[in-house]
C-alpha cells in the first residue's frame, strides 16, 4: 500500500531528495575523487606499478581502466534498472538498497593496503555501480515532487547540499590526515578512515531520504503492463530487457530529445574524466603533495556549492540550454589551461575553476532533461538517461589511460578531452526544447 502522494513543491519532500545529493557526496568526493585514488597510487600499487603478461602498467592506467569497467557495467544496469522502477513501483526500495550496499562496500575499502590491487579494484567497482544505479532512481522522483518550473532551482539545490554535505565529510577526513601524527596514527591509516567515515556519513544521511520521500505509484501504463504481486525479480527483468526496445522506438519519436541525448553522451564523458582523473593528473604528472590535492579538492567543493546555485540563477534570466552552453565553453578553457599548468598555483585555480562550472553543469543538465521528457514514464526515460551517461563515462577513462599507456605522460590524456566538450558543444546547438516533447 502506498501513502497518499503529498503536493509537489513540497518542503519536507524537497528537503528529503536533496539530502541523499548530501549523503552519497561524500563517497563521491572523498572515496571516488579524492582519497582513493591518491591513496591507491601511493599505497596500494605504488610508483612501480604492476607487470601484466609482460606489460607495465602504472596505477594512473589500472585506475583509469578500474573506472571505465565500472561505468560499463552501470551502462548495461541503468535501462533494466529504470524500467523496473516504472512497472514495480520500486523507485524508493532499489535506491536504499543501492545506496545501503554501496556504502557498505566503501566500509570494506578500509581494509585495503598496500598490496591489495585486485580486492581494491572489485570493493571500488561495486560501491561505484551501486552510487550510479542509486541516482537511476533518485533522479526519476525530481519530476514528481516539483512542478516543471521550480525543476533547475531544485535540482540545483540538491548538488548544492551535495557539495557542502561532501564538502564537511571531506574537511573532516582532511584534517585527520594533515594532523595525523599528533593523533599517533600514519598517514596511510588516516586516509583509511576518512574513506570509512564517507562510507558511515553515505549510509547514515541516506536515512533522511527513506523518512521524509514517499514512494511514487506507478503510471497506469507501467500497471496495465505487469502485476508486482504475481511475477519474480527475473520476470522483471526480463520486462526490462524488452521495456529497452520498447523505449529505444518511444524515444525516436523525440527528435531533439536524441540530439540531447547525444551532446549529453559527450559533454558528460568530459566533466566525467575530469572529475576522476583529476587527483591522479596531480600526483602523477605534477607530483604534488597529497595534502596540497586534498586541500584544492575542498576548495572544489565551497566553490562548487556556490556555482550550482548561481548557474541556476543565469538559467531563470538566459535559459537553460544557453546556460549549459556556456558552462561547455568554460569547461573547454579549463582543460586547455590544465594542459599547460605546471605548479602547485596553477593546480589550485584549475580546481577553482572547476568548482565554479561542475555544480551548473550537472544540474542543469538533469534538470534540462526532466523537463522534456514525458512525466508519465519518468523512471524509463532516465534509465535511457542513464544510458547515455554510463555509455559516456566508459571511453574517457579507457582513452584517458590508454593515452597515458602509450605516450608516457597524463598532459595529452587532458588534453584529449577537449574533443568532448566541443563536440557536446555544437550537437547542442541543434536542440529545440520547444519541440522535445
Amino acid at each position: 500500500m502506498f501513502k497518499t502522494p503529498v503536493a509537489k513543491n513540497n518542503p519536507k519532500a524537497v528537503f528529503g531528495w536533496c539530502m541523499y545529493d548530501w549523503a552519497n557526496s561524500a563517497y563521491v568526493t572523498t572515496v571516488a575523487v579524492g582519497l582513493l585514488p591518491i591513496y591507491f597510487a601511493s599505497v596500494v600499487v605504488g610508483s612501480e606499478g604492476i607487470v601484466i603478461r609482460n606489460t607495465h602498467y602504472s596505477a594512473t592506467a589500472i585506475w583509469g581502466f578500474t573506472v571505465g569497467t565500472a561505468s560499463l557495467i552501470t551502462f548495461i544496469l541503468a535501462p533494466v534498472l529504470g524500467a523496473i522502477a516504472d512497472f514495480t513501483n520500486t523507485k524508493k526500495r532499489f535506491l536504499l538498497f543501492f545506496a545501503y550496499t554501496g556504502s557498505l562496500f566503501t566500509i570494506l575499502l578500509y581494509f585495503s593496503e598496500k598490496g591489495d590491487i585486485w580486492r581494491t579494484v572489485v570493493f571500488f567497482i561495486i560501491a561505484q555501480v551501486c552510487f550510479i544505479s542509486a541516482n537511476v532512481f533518485y533522479d526519476a522522483f525530481l519530476p514528481h515532487i516539483v512542478t516543471r518550473d521550480k525543476m533547475d532551482m531544485v535540482s540545483g539545490k540538491g548538488f548544492a547540499y551535495g557539495y557542502i554535505g561532501g564538502g564537511i565529510q571531506f574537511a573532516l577526513s582532511f584534517a585527520l590526515i594533515a594532523f595525523h601524527k599528533r593523533l599517533c596514527i600514519s598517514q596511510a591509516q588516516a586516509v583509511r578512515i576518512g574513506i570509512l567515515t564517507a562510507g558511515l556519513w553515505w549510509a547514515f544521511f541516506t536515512l533522511f531520504l527513506a523518512k521524509n520521500l514517499i514512494e511514487i505509484p506507478s503510471n497506469s501504463y507501467s500497471e496495465s503492463k505487469a502485476n508486482p504481486k504475481k511475477h519474480s525479480f527475473l520476470h522483471y527483468t526480463r520486462i526490462g530487457f524488452i521495456r529497452v526496445v520498447e523505449t529505444a522506438k518511444h524515444v525516436r519519436r523525440f527528435k531533439h530529445l536524441v540530439l540531447f541525448l547525444f551532446a549529453y553522451m559527450f559533454y558528460n564523458d568530459g566533466i566525467q574524466t575530469v572529475i576522476n582523473m583529476a587527483t591522479i593528473y596531480g600526483k602523477d604528472e605534477l607530483n604534488l603533495p597529497t595534502t596540497t590535492l586534498l586541500l584544492t579538492l575542498l576548495m572544489v567543493q565551497v566553490v562548487a556549492s556556490v556555482g550550482a546555485i548561481a548557474f541556476s540563477k543565469i538559467s531563470e534570466r538566459f535559459g537553460t540550454k544557453k546556460t549549459v552552453m556556456l558552462t561547455l565553453i568554460l569547461w573547454s578553457i579549463i582543460v586547455l589551461c590544465a594542459y599547460f599548468v605546471k605548479t602547485t598555483k596553477g593546480f589550485i585555480g584549475i580546481g577553482i575553476m572547476i568548482g565554479t562550472v561542475m555544480g551548473g553543469s550537472q544540474a542543469l543538465s538533469r534538470s534540462f532533461y526532466g523537463s522534456i521528457i514525458p512525466k508519465e514514464a519518468s523512471a524509463e526515460f532516465y534509465g535511457f538517461y542513464n544510458i547515455f551517461t554510463k555509455f559516456s563515462a566508459i571511453w574517457g577513462p579507457f582513452i584517458f589511460a590508454t593515452v597515458h599507456q602509450v605516450t608516457g605522460t597524463a598532459r595529452n590524456s587532458i588534453l584529449s578531452v577537449v574533443v568532448l566538450f566541443l563536440l557536446g558543444f555544437l550537437i547542442l546547438c541543434f536542440v529545440d526544447e520547444k519541440k522535445s516533447t
